[in-house]
């Protein structure tokens, strides 16, 4: 839990207006609201997060895992509020701006469909949207735009802010939402591992915060928090070995995403028009749809009693080998190697999934300086002054984890667990492994 929020007063000026009240956060302990921010969390869109999940699937494996996008949103925008209030922060925007990062950060997920990530899936796949996409969209179109609107903000500013795409010279706002090393992977990280109970390390997320500094326009972290930052990535790492990627949890999100798409031209679920429309799903309206459709129904039956797909073959790659980046690129790829594992275990290619959770990996927007998952550290030579390194310069662990971690599972259900095992094992089994992992 963090230290108490510190205003910042600048001359005559503070960073943050009155704030209106305070909610009691578990993870955060009390997060202190404006009234500005109040009307936003009171909106429809922003409680309808109330009713999406935020680790749909990790429920079957974690049993605490029930926390949904409404509370990460709100732990985003207290962070977000942290990051402003630093010292090498606050002196180089002024109260709008500080503002706006805190509303920006606050709507961030909320384009959200049901089941969060697991229905981005569909959107991606059948209309070549992102929940990012549908964030901006919101924020442009929902009731949302007249109550920024109201308060002075300009709509189109707050709607690219929320997702990291605001041009312009203070690109570092942008990065305090998304890249290597934003709020929104700060509160996820720990708020996850606090639901599931999968805590791996300790995190201090205000030590990193507190260091948080502005070099060329890039947010970058001091050299003096490296210990840190180190702990930070290799928290998010065992997070998606334990808790993302679970081969359970997959399990039941590859369900849900099948019975989402089975379902789709039936009850139209990405046939939506305007906002309205797709506010109006969320994981509980979806659900009993799923119920009540033909083509879904025995799936979701399936998931109420816990009969899930079985991980018949896993592997772990750490290697940038020609066919490994086929598999985790190609859609077309990876259809032929079910196909030939089910014809050689002689039964229909329907009944394999071929899964490939990756780590995905967000670069510092406009910063020609970063590679992907690079992030900036701020050193000091021998006369005082400053400079910028790429942590991969700095750390040894960092260099080692940087790299893409990918997994590939080949699921089926009970009945034809081991001949796909079999048939999985003669097919991929010889390609590149640097190690085998299981968890």
């Amino acid at each position: 839990m963090l230290p108490p929020l510190t205003i910042v007063d600048k001359g005559d000026e503070r960073m943050v207006d009155e704030y209106w009240g305070e909610i009691k956060d578990p993870v955060h302990g009390y997060i202190y609201i404006t009234e500005a921010e109040k009307e936003i969390i009171d909106s429809y869109p922003f409680q309808r997060l109330r009713r999406i999940r935020q680790l749909a699937g990790s429920e079957y494996v974690y049993p605490g895992a029930n926390h949904t996008r409404f509370e990460h949103s709100l732990g985003v925008m207290y962070l977000a509020g942290r990051v402003v209030e630093n010292r090498n922060i606050s002196r180089v925007i002024g109260r709008d701006e500080a503002e706006m990062v805190r509303i920006a950060a606050l709507l961030h997920d909320v384009g959200h469909g049901p089941f969060s990530h697991v229905f981005e899936h569909v959107l991606i796949k059948r209309l070549n949207k992102t929940h990012e996409d549908m964030t901006s969209w919101l924020i442009r179109e929902s009731e949302l735009r007249d109550i920024i609107s109201d308060m002075g903000y300009d709509v189109e500013t707050i709607a690219k802010l929320a997702v990291g795409k605001l041009a312009g010279g203070k690109i570092f706002l942008n990065q305090i939402i998304s890249s290597a090393v934003d709020v929104d992977k700060l509160d996820f990280v720990v708020r996850d591992t606090y639901h599931t109970g999968a805590e791996y390390g300790f995190v201090d997320v205000f030590r990193l915060i507190q260091t948080f500094d502005v070099f060329d326009g890039n947010l970058a972290v001091d050299l003096g928090a490296i210990s840190t930052l180190e702990a930070f990535i290799m928290a998010r790492m065992e997070s998606f070995k334990s808790i993302y990627f679970h081969r359970v949890g997959r399990a039941a999100q590859i369900m849900l995403a099948m019975a989402l798409e089975e379902a789709d031209e039936e009850i139209g679920l990405t046939g939506f028009k305007t906002p309205e429309e797709y506010l109006a799903m969320d994981d509980y309206v979806v659900w009993s749809l799923l119920k009540e459709c033909e083509k879904s129904r025995a799936i979701i039956g399936n998931l109420e009693r816990r009969r899930m797909l079985k991980c018949a073959y896993e592997q772990v790659f750490y290697v940038r080998d020609k066919t490994v980046t086929n598999i985790f690129s190609a859609e077309e790829f990876r259809n032929q190697i079910r196909d030939r594992i089910a014809k050689r275990a002689n039964i229909d290619p329907d009944k394999i999934v071929i899964d490939v959770p990756t780590v995905p990996s967000v670069p510092y927007y406009h910063s020609i300086l970063m590679e992907p998952m690079e992030i900036p550290v701020i050193c000091r030579s021998h006369d005082g002054r400053k400079e910028l390194k790429r942590l991969s310069e700095i750390s040894g662990i960092f260099d080692v984890l940087r790299g893409f971690v990918n997994i590939l599972r080949v699921y089926t259900d009970e009945e034809n667990r081991k001949i796909v095992s079999r048939a999985a094992m003669d097919v991929l089994g010889g390609i590149p492994s640097s190690a085998k992992i299981s968890f």
